[in-house]
């Protein structure tokens, strides 16, 4: 991957956290009604992105919970550098825009009649549906983990309660104590999400509970932005983090909850702290309309994000597969923006135009050392999305630790502009 500088990284940042990657043009001859089910980065972004260039569309947003809470910084929540409260945001700036919020779930889809019936019990008829479910967990993909076992052994996939639970067991364990957490097969929300979150914990071993240890046990040989993060992992926190790839017998066969201990095709670790990242797939209200076919992700158009299964189904964020494009906050808004201009566009008759779009991903790997990574894709001549080459990089290896320091505050600044811009 190419590199690049610093000035041309955060130039793509800024201008894509507030422009997008699809040109917003106003477009008046747009009219219908467009229901977004879901509160997320994608779901609130497309509902935003449709009031401000369509204001002929009426768009409701259907989200059951009161706020939503972010994954992104959640790490820093479970590694005690931030409290919930800033990961946690109100409705009520998408309300201001001129969103109706209805605080309900869908409980089924109806793609012949064109409407959803929520959980509460009335039904919200749409000319066009945007889905933006996220991921649900796929349990007893591994042998021994459950819901419930999770109430033990949490996955901390979803922010929120998971995220607390956690923390609590961290910060409740003696120093001298094993941490151990378990990485899937790709693909998953965040691929660098794991690593992060490793990296974090190894900073709290290291700052409050020294004696401690960190086991990464991993299911693949690589992993995103591996070069930074073992650096990084070196520099910071030398052998309290041991990575275990897959063909040191990293891959997690078996959860054994009562007693938090693993099991790997050759080896057994019994944790004082167990965190297992399971298997994920496309949050299941998907499976109302049949939109994954017979896999666990949705294919779409990419230029309209529409279902290549069920027409007049849009489908953005992590429940997608998006080519090269990770499952990711700032991708899924990408995506949303492309999917409110093509919806816009096709409500007044129009054609949509083909997208590019930008991905940036901010890593903590300490509370003063970031790194990141930008990409910028297309959608090829087969239809596909992939990386444009030569259009991206990575922040270089063996910068000084001001530059580290420099990207962990453009993190956090990207967070702030990026959450502002949703919620106001």
């Amino acid at each position: 991957m190419t590199r690049i500088s610093r000035r041309t990284l955060l130039q793509a940042a800024a201008v894509t956290a507030v422009a997008g990657t699809a040109p917003q043009r106003a477009n008046a001859a747009a009219t219908g009604r467009v229901v977004v089910v879901g509160g997320g980065f994608g779901g609130v972004t497309c509902a935003r992105m449709l009031r401000e260039i369509a204001p002929g569309i009426e768009v409701t947003l259907v989200e059951p919970n009161e706020t939503f809470v972010t994954c992104p910084f959640s790490n820093a929540v479970i590694a005690g550098l931030a409290d919930m409260a800033s990961i946690t945001h109100s409705y009520d700036g998408v309300r201001n825009a001129g969103v109706t919020v209805v605080r309900d779930s869908v409980s089924a889809i109806d793609a012949d009649r064109k409407s959803v019936r929520l959980a509460g019990g009335s039904t919200l008829p749409y000319d066009r549906l945007v889905l933006s479910p996220g991921i649900d967990i796929k349990w007893k993909a591994v042998e021994g983990y459950d819901e419930a076992a999770s109430q033990i052994v949490p996955h901390a996939f979803k922010a929120g309660a998971q995220t607390m639970l956690l923390r609590r067991q961290l910060e409740e364990m003696p120093d001298g104590g094993l941490v151990v957490m378990t990485i899937p097969l790709n693909p998953f929300r965040c691929p660098p999400g794991p690593y992060e979150r490793a990296s974090l914990i190894a900073w709290y071993l290291k700052t409050k509970k020294p004696k401690s240890k960190l086991i990464l046990l991993d299911a693949k040989d690589t992993f995103s932005k591996q070069g930074l993060f073992i650096e990084g992992w070196k520099a910071l926190y030398g052998p309290l983090i041991e990575w275990v790839p897959f063909g040191q017998s990293g891959n997690l066969l078996k959860v054994d909850a009562a007693t938090k201990t693993v099991t790997t095709e050759f080896a057994e670790e019994k944790a004082d702290v167990l965190n297992v990242i399971p298997p994920q797939r496309a949050g299941m209200i998907v499976d109302s309309a049949g939109l994954a076919g017979s896999g666990d992700w949705c294919n779409v158009n990419p230029v309209t994000f529409e279902s290549r299964i069920v027409p007049g189904i849009h489908i953005v964020g992590d429940a997608i597969v998006a080519g090269s494009m990770p499952k990711s906050g700032f991708s899924a808004g990408s995506q949303a923006k492309v999917c409110a201009q093509a919806i816009a566009a096709l409500q007044a008759g129009e054609t949509p135009s083909v997208p590019s779009f930008i991905n940036t991903c901010y890593s903590l790997v300490s509370p003063d050392y970031g790194i990141s990574v930008v990409d910028v894709f297309r959608v090829g001549a087969d239809g596909a999305i992939a990386a444009v080459q030569g259009a991206g990089g990575v922040s270089p290896t063996g910068a000084g630790a001001d530059f580290r320091k420099q990207e962990a505050e453009y993190a956090r600044g990207w967070y702030a502009s990026q959450t502002k811009v949703m919620f106001g």
